[in-house]
Order: C-alpha cells, then structure tokens, then sequence
C-alpha cells in the first residue's frame, strides 16, 4: 500500500493562521541563558528555546545548544541590537550575523525589537521607543523589508518597554505596529511584560493594545517579572512574573492562540524548582482563557 504521511515532531509542526504565512507551532518556553544550561537540559515542560543572537557564535554553537537541538527543540535567535527603529538602514553585518544563527540553529524564525538602539554612530545604550509618527513608520518599513530579503526564516518584531513617550507621536505602539504588519507582514513577538511596564509607569491601557494589535500575526509571547520601586516598575527579567502580566497572558489567550510563549530570565537564577513552577503557572495562565473568541 502507499506508505504513511511522515509526520512533523510536534514542536516543528506548522499551521497556517488564515492566509497569513506559516506560523511554527512551539509550545512552552524558556531563555537559554549559558548559567541556566544544565538546569534547562534536564527540566520538564521545556518544549523550545530563545537565545540572544549576540551572545552566540554560529560556527561554535555552545554544547548544551547543540544537545537540546539534538532532542528536537526548537531554538530562536532573539537578537537585541539590529535597531529596525533607527534612521539608518540596519548593518548587513548584524543582519548576516542573524542569518548564520537561524541557520545554525535551524531556526524557525529569527525575533528582534521595534526600537531605536543608535544614531550618528552613538549607541544608545537601551532599546529605546520609536518615534510614532507617519515619516517614523515608512523608515522602519523599509528597515523591516531590507531585514526581511536578508533572513533565511520569518522576522518577528517585539514592543519593547518604554521609558518615555516622544512628543510628536501620532500613533499608538499598538496602531505604529498594526500598520508595520499590514505592510510587511513581519511578525510579533508580544511581550506582555512590557504591555504592563508601559501601562504602570506610561499610564497605557495593556487590554487596550491587545484590542489593536493584529494577533493573527503572533509568532510567540514573552513573560518575564520585574519589581516596582517609587512607583516605577522595573522590567528586569529576574523576577517571578507578577499576577497582572500573567492576567494580561490570559487575556491576549483569549483573543488568540500563541504559538509559543517563552519565560524570560536573565540574572539572579533561581532554582530549578522556582523555573519550573513559572512555566506551570504560564500554562495555567494559557489554559484559564478557554476557546479564543
């Protein structure tokens, strides 16, 4: 008889969201971070990886990278200094850099930030906000399209926390990046993290935003903790994530499926038993949405 269909292991499988492009099915993540590589090999409900596309060298890929790839779980380039948000058209040496870690990795998609990181040679130092008008918007378009024809997977682009709004802007980050898809049909990578930072010290409704922004575009979310010190919340991803950004997890379950939502966890390492307990509390924040509406 015919021979059986092969099928994908689950964490490559793909679906197709609509008509929009392909979307890799990932699961429950974690940051690969070089001091928590032993603790992640041998924890439970890990089903794929990010790392940060700076810290990595393609042709050597640290060994623990090399064993979990090995296991089948996927590993996405998370990259922090492109600046698809700058004036100048990001460096073919950055971009060259991410396309050799998505194909040493054999990554499913390669994921940066919507932010200004220099200008005039100087670097900033932070991701900053972009400016949110109508000229800001056709720059970083052109930014994300050049990006795009350079990268061997899919882009996808993360709403960074903002420290201040700059005055001219005309739209929210929510509409500058519904309209940055419609254009591009780049990807998002929503951290809900940051939707509570910029609704705590901004005053900017998170519910609000996941009303606006195009979800059927959602490559994966972020989770990550912080603490708040003078009435300022602080997004330092070495914190267990606070009720409300795991609320705002539930609430953007509810309007979309995530392909994949991933803790962040960059100093200060807990135990294994606190790492596993987060991402247990992700899954029963994902699960408390029931069907998406």
């Amino acid at each position: 008889g015919p021979a059986a269909p092969r099928r994908l292991p689950a964490a490559a499988a793909v679906v197709v969201v609509g008509e929009e492009a392909d979307v890799a099915e990932l699961g429950v993540g974690i940051g690969w971070r070089s001091e928590l590589d032993l603790t992640i090999e041998r924890m439970d409900g890990v089903d794929f990886l990010e790392v940060v596309a700076e810290n990595i060298r393609p042709a050597r890929l640290p060994e623990s990278l090399r064993v979990l790839r090995e296991r089948g779980l996927p590993v996405i380039p998370h990259g922090v200094s492109l600046g698809v948000g700058d004036a100048e058209p990001p460096s073919p040496a950055r971009l060259a850099h991410l396309a050799a870690c998505a194909q040493a990795l054999d990554a499913p998609l390669v994921s940066e930030h919507l932010a200004f990181v220099r200008g005039g040679g100087v670097e900033a130092g932070h991701l900053l906000p972009v400016p949110r008008t109508r000229e800001s918007l056709r720059v970083v378009t052109e930014n994300v399209r050049r990006a795009q024809d350079a990268l061997p997977v899919p882009l996808a682009l993360e709403n960074v926390a903002a420290v201040f709004g700059w005055p001219d802007d005309e739209l929210t980050e929510a509409e500058f990046l519904a309209e940055l898809v419609a254009a591009t049909g780049v990807g998002l990578l929503i951290d809900v993290a940051n939707l509570y930072t910029n609704q705590v010290n901004l005053g900017l409704p998170a519910v609000s935003a996941l009303d606006v922004l195009p979800l059927e575009h959602l490559a994966y979310v972020h989770v990550a903790g912080g603490y708040e010190h003078g009435g300022i919340w602080h997004d330092t991803h070495t914190e267990v994530a606070p009720q409300p950004v795991l609320d705002l997890l539930t609430e953007l379950c509810a309007r979309a499926a995530p392909p994949g939502v991933l803790l962040e966890w960059d100093d200060d390492y807990p135990s294994d038993a606190v790492l596993a307990t987060e991402l247990f509390r992700i899954r029963v924040a994902m699960s408390l949405a029931g069907e998406p509406r």
